[in-house]
This record gives C-alpha cells, structure tokens and sequence, in this order.
C-alpha cells in the first residue's frame, strides 16, 4: 500500500509539474513574508524562571538590599617591562607624575566630548586620589580657616598635579598608600586600584586601573547602547595616550567592558566570515560539482537550500521567536537536511534514467539487456517500463516513488524528535523544538516537491527544446568513489561482527569518557582570540584586526579586583544574624578561603569580601563614636564583640547608614532580618567554578553560626541556570531518542513486520553520538548548552542517513534474493548520496574551524565530528547490522525447518 501511494505522489509531482512549482513559488511567498511583518525580539538562553533558593535570595537581596544597575568600564595602564619587555631588568612604573598626569588628560578628554560625556557618572582611579590629596594640601596651605573638603573638579586635580614636581608627587604617593596614615583624598581604599601582588607602601607599580561608572538613559529592557558605544569610543582615547601614538610613555593599556566585548565579538564574527565564506563556498562548490558533476544539478540544489531559508526565516518571523544562541543551529542542521535530500533525490533519477532502479524492479523473467545481477521476488510489480524510466519524467517518477518514503520517514522522525522538546519548561527550548520541526517540514516539502518538479521542467526544457542530453550517471555508481565503497561493502560481509563489536566497544569508551567531560559555562570561552600569522598576512579586505580582549580578561582575572557585571556573588545570611557568633564564623570563613581559587584577594592579602564585620571594622577605624561602642562590647579582646550585636549595629547606622544598609537589612532599630556578603571573584572563571567556591564559603559561614547561609548574585545565578538548561538539553535528547525508536519500530512493523529494525536502525545513531562525545573529552571541547544544542545535529543527520541506508536496503532485498547485490547496491548507491552529503556539509560546516570567535571554532568542529561520524556510522555500523540479522532470521528460519 505504501508503494502504491509513492507510485501515485510521485505521478502527481511529475505529471502537474508546473502546478506544483507555481502553487508552491506563492506559498514560499506568503511564509516568506513573515520574515518582514514579524517582530523578533532578541532573547537569551536564561530568560526563564528557575525555582531555586539561590534565585529565591537573589529575588530576596533585590527586594530589600536594592540593585546597584551602574555600568562599570575598566581602564588598566601598565608597564611590564620587568616581565618580557625590551628594557632588560628595568622594573615598570605606572605611579609616575608623567602617567597619572595622562589618566587625567584622558579623562578630560572624555569630559570634553558632549556624547562620550553624556554616559560618565564619574572616574575613580589612583590619580583621582593622588590627585585630590594634592589640591587638599593646596586648599590647607591656602586657608586662613579650615580648608574647603568640597570634591575638586577634574580642572583642580590636574592643575594641583601639574604644579608638583616627579619627587613631591612620590612624596604624596607615599602619603596616599601609607597603610598606617589616616590619608585625606578618598573614601576608596587606593590599593584596590593596583594589583594584588602589589606590596603595601611601595610607590611603584607596574599596573593600576580606574573604573569609569556610567549611566545610559535606555529602557529597563534595552541595552545600554549609548554607554557601550561610548566605551569603544573611550578606548581609542586610551589608545591615542597610551598606545604607539605617545612613544614617550613605556607600556599599553586597555579598556575592558561590555561595549568592548559586544564590538569585538561583532568584528570578530564579521572578519572570520570573511576569511571563511570564500573557502567554505569554493569547497561546498567543488564537492558540489565533483558530486553532481552538472552545472545545472548545482544551481537547482542551491535553489532549493535558498527556499528552505525563506521558510526559515518566515516561520520564525511569523511565530514572533526571540533569537538566542539555541537557534544558530538550526539553519545549519537543514542546510545539511537540504544537501542530503537533495543528492537522494537527483541520484535515484539518474539510477533510474539509467535503468538502474527500471532493471532491479523488473523481475527475473525480464528480458532486460542490463547486466544487473539484482533479483526480484516473484510478483513483485514494475513500477514503469523501460522507455518511460529512460526518458526526464518517467525517470523522476521512478527515482522519486523509490525514495520519497524514506524522505518522510525522515523527516518524520527527526521533526517529530525535535519537536519533543517542547515539554521543556524552558521557553527557549520550546521555541528551538518548534523552529526545527517547522523548517524540518519545510526541507521535505521544498525537495520532496518543488525541486523535482523544477528538475523536471529543466532537464525536459533542456532535452525538448535545446536537444541537450540530461542522463548523467549517480555519484558512486563507477570510478574510484565506486571502487572504494564496494570495498567497504565488501568489509561488511564478510566480517559484519568484528566491525559492530569495534564500532561499539569505541561508544562504550567514548560513553564512559563522556562522563569526565567539562560541563562548566565560562563567559570568557566566547571572548575572540587574535588571528594566527597566516590570516594577518592576507590582503587587505581579507585581513583580520588583532583582537587582544582574551588575554585582557585573562590579565584582569589575575592582577586586580575587578569591578562591574560578573565579577561579584553575594551571599544571604538570614536567622539570627545579630548572634556574636556570626562575627566570629565571617572571620574564620574568611580565613578559609582558597587563595588560588576564583575569589580574588586584595592588596593586604585578604580575600576581597564586604560584610557586617569589614563593614564594621571599617567604620569603627575612622568613627570614634563606632569605634568605642565596638571596645565596650568587646570582652575578650579580639576586636569583636561578645554580647549586644544588635545595638552596635544601631550605632553604625547612625554613623554611616549607607555602608551600614549595604550588607544589613533591618525594619527598625535593633530588629534585623537578614545580612549579606559582596564577594569579588574572577571575571574569566568559569560559572561553576565560581558559584562552587561561593557555595564553599557560604557553607563555612553556615557551619559556625546559628544562621542560613545561600550564596547567590550573577554568577552564580548563570551557573543554576547553564545547570539547568543543560539537564534540560540531555533530557531532551533521551526524549528524541525514545520517540524516534518508538516510531520506527512502528513503521518497520507495519511495512515489514520487523520491528526489531527500529533499534537496528538507531544503533548507529546512539554510536555516532558516543564517538562524538568521547571526542570532544579528549579535545577538551566542553560540553554545555551550547555545544550540547549542536551535537543534537548528530541525531538529526544521523536519524536521516541512517533511514536512507535502512529503506535502500530493505528495498533492494524486496528485488533480488542475493544479499551481497542488495548489500553492494545499498552502499554504493544509496552510500554514494551520503558521501556526496556528508562532504558538503563537512566542507561547509567544518571550516568554521578556522573562525576567530571561539563559538564559531567549536560549532564547526563539532558539526564536522558529528556529520563525519554519522556517516561512518551509517556505511559500517548499520549495513554489518542488517547483513547480521539476515544471516540470524536465516539461520532461525533452517532450524525451525530441521526441527
């Protein structure tokens, strides 16, 4: 029955041809269209609800503690030429009068400019310091009365620097970064601006950084945009005043942000396309064309893909679907789609028109001239006769009836494995299953329908009209690629079990190396790396620009206290958190702290961590009042108090309740809810690892104290979140793999009562998936919700060849008794397609590789692995597989007959 509705959807396609393409040509239209009405919002992975105690306090810390939304730009000037420079020995120094003078030029500059302006809040930095203590000295000097404390403007700073020569502004450096001096020139601890191996006193570093804090007047759910500009803008400032330009100052220096992050990433993705899109399309048409060997075969099949896009593009226009990272791989997974059921499409037309597919139909009492060795059973049926399969439609009607089911099986299963994914709580992955089974659909349609019949009016064109002879041989059906592939098919028989036994023992060591592989979510993998040697030497319009972001989150992370998105956690206290004790466990927890792990540390040493009791002793250290009302409560001498937490606290509200309200909530005096901790961390660490050692000190708190400690903020955040979504994801694929097995075992049964074919036809599928992840543990590529959406490729393509293989088999054993011609003609015919797909899309795909934006350099190379292994998978794994269960139905069949 399913052969006769094949026969009669391929009669339909081919006999109303023209129907079909014009009918089709306005339903691209209308889909088409939905690519310019609709409004797609930009999404992110993470924009879902999670219901976790550390969402719960963040939720909490915002509520009470409020949120700090000011941008924070990162300015570091430095000078290593004691590290691998050119001056020798010769220690670099940033604390000149020359280098803090050029910050604060810089920092007029930016003031001068009415838009970079518009975006400051205000600079901090050493020189503002240094600065300000200057023009205090100058002020007191000056008075008659008590000095004026009012902040300078920027124009007093420079003008109190600049009148100071190099020894009296060192002696004020002395002054500044005094630990034991009570300095008056900023609330800001000025070591927080130099590196963390800097030693206390010292007036020389080789580094220092200033935060530029800005405002962008943009809605709450819009990007600072303006700021980020700003900040490009900013950065070829420091460039002019630091870099090449100023040869009289030693050393660089670099600014860090999200605008400079945004930019470069964009560059970075805009200069890999251009190095990668002239090779991947010279490789995509050579492997075209040494595949279809035909000029016009190429053209159509490109046809098809820009179609498949167009639907693409409208579905997700009319459905409104926010993009997200999850959705860059679905273009790529039905460009593969379209190459593969293009190449199945036009090489069964050229085996039929070649008489092929006619000869292997025709029956054993066929007195065929062909020298096919293929057998039919008895009464099996010829779908056409020899004149009608010689000539353009009658070739397409065969072609097409032969492989039209196994196209919908296909696309069937991959879309509706896909499509399983909607039961994920995740909105993303809801949109991701949708937008993949609607272009899924669209890929079947577009070259299950339109393609054959535009090949059709083409080729009949060409042949009519213009005289020109259209039959052209299959790909795989002679020469080297024949040879090569019937040596394969030669492996599978004779020596089935040794392959599967190989193939499969490699998946259980890829499967166990899977579960050592990283599953960290790091912010800084994304960051673009500078271009190799090779692709600087590139013409012009081909030459990359030198992208140093990487290592400068890299020198952030390891030199200072960074400051801005992602380089804080938090972590709620709530309970009895005026409880002595609470003190006591902070210092210990403190103490506790791994120097070499992801929480950085200050000048003095200590771990970079704001709570109660920093706050506290800080206070006390320059407010009297604060300071007595701490010894009094003292009683054991350890600069803590032992007994009426909650009224000190009253006291340093009074003194300074802004300090005091950033790490205590309180709803009156002396009744307070809940404490929390600012903890610095590493901004290139990876997620996981930051939210481990946040959780770490949290439990340490926990453990000494009659409270509850959760630690929580961004980071930590993104990693419950990259947690959760991954889990998702895997689930995700244990679904697919279960609806995909359920309806294949289903099909086989009704078509062939075999519906043990359904687990032979996935098994190399789950192999090609094992191979994959082993790989990608020994290349070290992590396995998280990015690349976790493009290994989904491996199923879908793997589904898909592995189909085709199955169907052409089956096939071919209804035609011929012989298991080694049904086995040969599956191989090398239907192989042959697959070889033609798989080096395509690999070509394609893999030279992303090559990209400058790590994102693009693991998507193509796990495309690559994925496609490479699916179709070894699909020409070994499969095939021995098939010949196995043969030779057991048959050897099942011989003893039942003995017995």
């Amino acid at each position: 029955m399913t052969e006769g509705l094949a026969d009669r959807y391929a009669d339909t396609i081919v006999s109303r041809s023209r129907l079909v393409i014009v009918c089709l040509l306005l339903v691209t239209l209308v889909v088409g269209a939905g690519a310019i009405v609709g409004d797609n919002e930009e999404g992110e992975i993470g924009q879902f609800e999670t219901d976790s105690p550390e969402t719960e306090a963040l939720e909490e810390i915002e509520a009470t503690y409020g949120t700090d939304d000011t941008l924070v730009t990162q300015i570091v000037v430095r000078d290593e030429r004691g590290e691998g420079g050119d001056s020798g020995d010769e220690t670099g120094d940033v604390l000149t009068r020359e280098s803090l003078l050029e910050s604060l030029a810089l920092q007029q500059d930016v003031r001068d400019d009415e838009t970079l302006n518009a975006t400051v809040d205000s600079f901090v930095g050493i020189e503002n310091v240094v600065a300000t203590g200057a023009v205090f000295e100058d002020r007191a000097a000056a008075a008659d009365g008590p000095p004026d404390t009012d902040t300078p403007t920027l124009e007093e700073q420079i003008e109190a620097l600049e009148s100071r020569s190099d020894t009296e502004v060192e002696a004020l450096l002395a002054a500044v970064l005094d630990p034991d001096a009570d300095f008056q020139g900023s609330d800001e601890d000025p070591t927080e601006f130099l590196p963390t191996d800097y030693e206390p006193g010292s007036t020389t570093a080789d580094a220092r950084i200033t935060f530029l804090f800005q405002v962008d007047d943009s809605g709450p759910d819009e990007d600072p945009q303006a700021a980020y500009d700003a900040q490009v803008e900013i950065a070829s400032l420091v460039d002019d005043r630091f870099g090449d330009a100023n040869p009289e100052l030693e050393g660089d220096a670099f600014v860090f942000g999200q605008g400079i992050t945004d930019a470069a990433s964009s560059s970075a993705v805009g200069d890999s396309f251009a190095i990668i899109t002239p090779v991947a399309l010279v490789l995509i048409l050579f492997v075209f064309a040494v595949t279809y060997r035909d000029v016009v075969d190429v053209l159509v099949g490109l046809f098809g893909i820009a179609v498949v896009m167009a639907w693409l593009a409208g579905i997700l226009g009319w459905l409104e679907i926010p993009t997200s990272q999850l959705l860059i791989a679905v273009p790529f997974l039905l460009i593969g789609l379209s190459i593969d059921y293009s190449l199945h499409v036009v090489m069964r037309f050229r085996e039929a028109r070649e008489g092929t597919l006619e000869d292997d139909s025709r029956g054993p009492d066929s007195d065929s001239d062909s020298d096919s060795d293929f057998q039919s059973e008895p009464g099996t049926a010829s779908i056409t006769t020899d004149t009608d399969s010689r000539d353009v439609r009658g070739g397409m009607r065969l072609g097409l009836a032969s492989v039209v089911l196994a196209l919908a099986a296909a696309t069937f299963s991959t879309g509706v494995g896909f499509l399983s994914n909607v039961v994920s709580p995740l909105p993303a992955i809801q949109d991701f299953a949708v937008l993949c089974a609607g272009g899924i659909v669209a890929t079947f349609i577009v070259f299950g329908a339109l393609v054959p019949a535009v090949k059709v009016e083409i080729d009949d064109l060409l042949e009519n009209r213009f005289g020109r002879d259209r039959r052209l041989p299959p790909f795989g059906g002679a020469g080297v690629v024949n040879r090569v592939l019937s040596g394969g098919a030669a492996l599978v028989r004779r020596i089935p079990l040794a392959v599967v036994v190989v193939a499969f023992l490699l998946a259980a060591g890829g499967a166990y190396g899977a579960t050592g592989i990283d599953t960290e979510f790091n912010q800084a993998d994304f960051l673009p790396e500078d271009a190799p040697e090779w692709a600087k030497s590139l013409p012009g319009p081909f030459a990359p620009d030198t992208y140093t972001i990487s290592d400068d989150v890299a020198y952030l992370g390891e030199n200072f206290q960074e400051r801005g998105e992602g380089t804080q956690t938090q972590i709620l206290l709530r309970g009895d958190v005026t409880d002595p004790a609470t003190l006591v466990a902070l210092e210990d927890a403190a103490g506790s702290v791994d120097s070499n792990g992801t929480i950085t540390s200050r000048a003095d040493g200590d771990p970079a961590i704001e709570s109660p009791r920093s706050v506290l002793l800080s206070v006390a250290a320059e407010n009297d009042t604060v300071a007595a009302a701490l010894e009094e409560r003292d009683t054991s001498g350890n600069d803590l108090p032992d007994e009426d937490l909650a009224g000190l606290y009253d006291v340093l509200f009074d003194a300074d309740s802004e300090a005091a309200s950033e790490v205590l909530y309180r709803t009156a005096p002396s009744d307070y809810e809940s404490a929390r901790l600012l903890v610095s961390v590493r901004g290139d660490a990876a997620a996981q690892d930051v939210a481990d050692d946040s959780r770490t000190l949290a439990d340490a708190i926990e453990s000494g104290a009659p409270i509850t400690a959760v630690a929580t903020g961004g980071p930590v955040v993104t990693a419950v979140v990259q947690d959760a979504l991954l889990e998702t994801l895997v689930q995700a694929f244990a679904v697919t793999l279960v609806v995909i097995l359920t309806f294949l075992t289903i099909l086989y049964w009704r078509r062939y009562r075999a519906p043990s074919l359904g687990a032979i036809t996935l098994a190399p599928v789950v192999a090609a998936l094992c191979w994959l992840l082993g790989t990608m543990a020994v290349l070290e590529i992590p396995f998280n919700s990015e690349t976790a959406v493009i290994t989904s490729l491996a199923i879908g393509l793997g589904v898909d060849y592995s189909i085709h293989v199955s169907e052409r088999f089956l096939s071919e054993r209804e035609r011929t008794t012989d298991l080694e011609t049904a086995l040969t003609a599956t191989v090398t015919g239907t192989g042959g397609a697959l070889l033609g797909s798989a080096a395509t899309t690999t070509a394609g795909f893999g030279v992303l590789a090559l990209a400058l934006a790590p994102p693009l350099q693991r998507f193509g190379l796990v495309t690559g692995l994925s496609i490479v292994f699916a179709f070894v998978a699909c020409l070994t794994v499969l095939p021995c597989l098939l010949v196995l269960r043969e030779r057991l139905s048959r050897r099942a069949g011989t003893e039942m007959e003995t017995a």
